[in-house]
């Protein structure tokens, strides 16, 4: 008996020995990116990512009616294999499968072909559009049941932690939205990041929705009831750098996937180094290579796998969700050729797409000039449709409140303000520029100190009314404030009435203070009045530089219709003669305030509050 039971335990561990070794030999997928394709696309090319344990010994066939294999690329790591496919017109939808046959075992792996999304969408952005910008996780909550996941509690007293606020809740707050005058929303990153970030700019899945935010079928969601509405969403991406806690980071595909042969090196931040024609090539490497911290390691997109990589990626989520636009999150800081590839090809599959690229340079339009593309100071294409005008943002901080200039009687702030419009011979495109007051980086534009709404009210109306894409921050039309002193959470303060048992609710006009509600129906007056007035969104700009008066004064024309706006940047009452602008008022003799439905005179002198502003339609 004793022989027998030790002949069956030989006989057991051989069996199982075996059963591990032969099931060892069958490949096992971990990973497949992207998880779906569609027919029917410009670009017939397409990627497929597929990582699994020594995936590289296996052979692979696919036998589907109008796909060609062009490509099987094994990299250093085993563990990755780069499929690439020419879905030619021929290929219908349906599911293909790609079989992985290792020693004699094959796995079959389905693969879906759609057929194209014929939802509306990718509509790019435009003058006629307003961009409000919301951190979701600081908007409203509007489904707790996704608070607490992978062990990270929501703490609203932590400025810096997870607060809760999700996809369900933006849902839940397009009305409120729409009625305020929004055509578009702009979400800080949604895809998935890891436990400790709540901003969204560290990615550790470029395929998936952070599952604290919500689904990708309630992303969808939200996009269909936003274009339902009559708005439109632009999506956050990042070219530049992943997160640490990304799953590829556990099992890089190559030595080179990330710059600095995948080592971490401190980016020096220097963006001036890209367009400077005197800067050292060291210069530009250690900037661009750099990574933007230890948590977001630099992505070489420079690796032509990883590169076609992101490019498919952000045509995935457009066609897909059906966005109609892309901010990219530093943008000057990936790879420049890589970026102008990828802002051509996305343009050639979505003609009217639009992308802004972050080029945040403080100091003169020129640096944000050179990146648009068809720049006439840069010689290299960038192919990016719209930049922003950070300049133009630091100058706003301030203008509107600055004290006049002893030395040469000309109010600093407005005069800036005019100095700065006056170099717009520097962009090839004026009208695709993104302007804006304050956003998720910057200290935010409104003031406690500003009692009387004097800084508000001039600065709302000059940022819809000049030229440019406007973009507000999710909170300004409520006065929220916050420094960059006391810290991004600040800066990212929950709005308030977007979570449960919160004291006042915001979203109402009987939780808002007299001076909130002030301020929000001045901006919805003029977010309304604008989508009626092509003047504004189409028009040209003609202005005048403030003199001894104080007063900068510009008007948008086009065809029969005349705006002009008037602000006083003094602290004393201006009578404004009109006869300087005699060549923008034409034959009008009125003005109708557009906020007040005051009319003024025309053809005598204006009387301007101190630090007032009129916008007024012409009759």
């Amino acid at each position: 008996m004793k022989i027998l039971k030790k002949l069956n335990t030989v006989y057991f561990a051989t069996a199982l020995i075996l059963g591990c070794t032969l099931n060892s030999l069958a490949v096992t997928i971990s990973h497949v990116d992207p998880a779906f394709w569609w027919t029917g696309m410009k670009n017939t090319e397409l990627q497929i990512l597929v990582s699994g344990e020594n995936i590289s010994d296996s052979k692979v066939k696919i036998d589907y009616p109008g796909i060609n294999v062009k490509e099987i690329v094994s990299v250093e790591n085993p563990n990755y294999l780069f499929i690439y496919l020419d879905i030619t017109t021929l290929a219908k939808p349906g599911t293909m499968n790609i079989e992985f046959t290792k020693s004699s075992k094959t796995t079959i792996q389905p693969f879906e072909l759609k057929e194209r999304n014929p939802k509306p969408g990718a509509l790019g952005f435009s003058p006629a559009d307003v961009l409000y910008l919301i951190t979701p996780d600081r908007f409203a909550n509007g489904d707790s049941s996704n608070d607490n996941l992978e062990g990270v509690q929501v703490n609203r007293e932590r400025s810096g932690g997870r607060h809760g606020g999700d996809i369900r809740g933006i849902i839940n707050n397009l009305e409120y939205l729409q009625n305020l005058g929004i055509s578009t929303i702009w979400l800080n990153p949604v895809q998935k990041n890891g436990p400790r970030s709540y901003h969204g700019y560290a990615i550790s899945d470029f395929y998936d929705v952070d599952p604290r935010y919500g689904t990708l079928d309630e992303y969808v969601e939200m996009i269909e009831k936003t274009h339902n509405q009559g708005m439109k969403v632009v999506m956050d991406m990042i070219f530049n750098h992943c997160g640490a806690d990304h799953w590829w980071m556990k099992d890089l595909p190559t030595s080179d996937w990330l710059n600095n042969n995948n080592t971490y090196m401190q980016t020096s931040h220097n963006k001036w180094s890209i367009p400077d024609i005197h800067a050292a090539e060291s210069e530009r490497k250690q900037f661009s290579d750099g990574w933007f911290n230890r948590g977001m390691p630099d992505l070489n997109q420079k690796n032509r796998h990883l590169a076609t990589y992101l490019i498919q990626n952000s045509i995935w989520w457009i066609e897909y969700t059906r966005i109609d636009g892309i901010r990219q999150d530093t943008h000057p800081y990936a790879d420049y050729d890589f970026m102008a590839r990828w802002c051509k090809e996305v343009t050639e599959e979505y003609p009217e797409f639009n992308i802004v690229g972050e080029s945040w340079y403080p100091s003169g339009p020129g640096f944000s000039a050179w990146w648009q593309r068809d720049s006439k100071v840069n010689n290299s294409n960038s192919y990016l449709k719209t930049v922003m005008d950070f300049n133009l943002t630091f100058i706003c901080q301030n203008a509107f409140i600055e004290e006049n200039d002893p030395s040469d009687g000309k109010s600093k702030g407005l005069f800036r303000i005019y100095e700065s419009l006056a170099q717009d011979f520097l962009y090839n495109d004026v009208n695709n520029i993104l302007v804006f007051l304050d956003n998720h980086d910057l200290g935010r534009f409104s003031l406690k100190e500003d009692a009387d709404l004097r800084k508000y009210k001039q600065g709302i109306a000059f940022i819809l009314t000049t030229r440019g894409i406007p973009q507000l921050y999710y909170g300004t039309e409520i006065l929220m404030t916050g420094t960059k002193a006391e810290g991004d959470g600040v800066i990212r303060t929950d709005f308030p009435g977007g979570w449960e048992g919160d004291p006042v609710n915001a979203f109402s006009k009987e939780g808002r203070t007299p001076e909130q509600n002030e301020a929000w129906n001045y901006m919805k007056k003029l977010l309304d009045w604008r989508k009626n007035n092509n003047a504004v969104t189409e028009g040209r700009l003609i202005h005048y530089a403030p003199g001894n008066d104080d007063c900068y004064v510009y008007a948008r024309i086009k065809d029969d219709r005349t705006s002009m706006i008037i602000l006083n940047g003094g602290d004393n009452d201006q009578q404004l003669g009109m006869e300087r602008f005699r060549n923008v008022i034409g034959s009008y003799t009125k003005g109708e305030e557009v906020t007040t439905g005051t009319v003024v005179d025309l053809t005598s002198p204006i009387n301007i509050p101190a630090r007032g502003v009129f916008v007024l339609d012409l009759k």
